[in-house]
């Protein structure tokens, strides 16, 4: 088994898991255990849910519309193509 240590934990959050513990008649240090063993169950069906960083910023912005942009033509270059030989 492992140990985990959780340094700030604010006093308000510390409360309600003493108080949620003494409800479900647990410690408080089982209390944590339950909590983070049903959230880490839950997490890989949302993250399967997940999409991309790309696709969720379009996902937000598709409903103000899209703009066109004109691509601007490329100049040829002077320089001579390498042949690498």
């Amino acid at each position: 088994m492992a140990t985990l240590t959780i340094r700030n934990l604010d006093e308000k959050v510390k409360r309600r898991l003493q108080v949620r513990a003494a409800l479900n008649g647990r410690s408080m240090e089982a209390e944590a255990r339950e909590l983070l063993a049903e959230l880490v169950q839950k997490a890989p069906e949302e993250a399967a849910l997940k999409v991309g960083l790309g696709t969720a910023i379009h996902n937000l912005f598709a409903p103000l519309g899209g703009v066109e942009l004109n691509p601007t033509p490329r100049r040829k270059s002077h320089r001579p193509v390498p042949t690498f030989e």
